[in-house]
């Protein structure tokens, strides 16, 4: 058994009404489940499941572990929320492509190196406008809060939802398997993502942009169909 893809929806348009895709996909593979004292969400992840999906998708193995790990995490600790590996993934490719945004790169350990940072919240480009919640502590910018990490959480978010999914005793926003599992949470408080209404929202509440929605919705339905 593994890391199931959920069925995608595809949304067009701005409140909810997508449909589900024309195809279930299969699920993929993965390790038993793990005891909860297991030492990374990664460590659930099925080697050859691994391997065998990062060469058909592209995906860094050791972001595509994070993602499937938090997915299987996510299966233990809400199984009502139905999320998938491929959404965390097509998420990460949004946000950061898997952590490699600004020439950044994920190091052995799953941390982006140099950090990735996204623009500061000033108002402009359509962007939110939000002043400094962190002091600095994890964008550098003591004056607006900048989204962080291979998945671009901005600061007040992570306050909430900060993770170690590597249980290194660290909540690291740059590590993608603490991101990863952060995000995943996340998305799992609107519900069952199994239903393509909640998924378009949960997504939604990431970023609330038509394009963003779609741009993850075909992303997430290209990894489905891996197999």
């Amino acid at each position: 058994p593994g890391p199931a893809a959920e069925t995608r929806p595809a949304p067009t348009a701005p409140t909810p009404s997508a449909t589900p895709p024309s195809a279930t996909p299969r699920p993929t593979a993965s390790a038993s489940p793990q005891a909860a004292a297991t030492r990374s969400t990664g460590d659930r992840v099925d080697a050859d499941w691994l391997a065998r999906t990062a060469e058909r998708s592209g995906i860094p193995p050791v972001a595509l572990r994070a993602y499937a790990g938090a997915a299987l995490a996510l299966g233990e600790e809400q199984p009502g929320c139905g999320i998938g590996w491929n959404t965390l993934a097509a998420i990460g490719l949004a946000e950061s492509d898997h952590g490699t945004a600004g020439g950044s790169a994920l190091d052995a350990r799953g941390v982006a190196v140099p950090p990735v940072l996204g623009p500061a919240l000033d108002g402009s480009a359509g962007r939110a406008r939000i002043a400094d919640t962190d002091a600095g502590a994890l964008d550098g910018d003591t004056r607006l809060d900048r989204a962080v990490g291979p998945m671009q959480m901005i600061p007040q978010t992570w306050a909430t939802w900060a993770a170690d999914g590597d249980g290194d005793g660290v909540a690291d926003p740059q590590n993608v398997t603490d991101a990863a599992l952060a995000a995943a949470r996340y998305l799992c408080v609107s519900g069952d993502l199994a239903d393509p209404e909640i998924w378009v929202q949960a997504v939604a509440s990431y970023n609330d942009d038509l394009a963003y929605n779609n741009a993850v919705a075909d992303e997430a339905e290209r990894l489905a169909g891996l197999g």
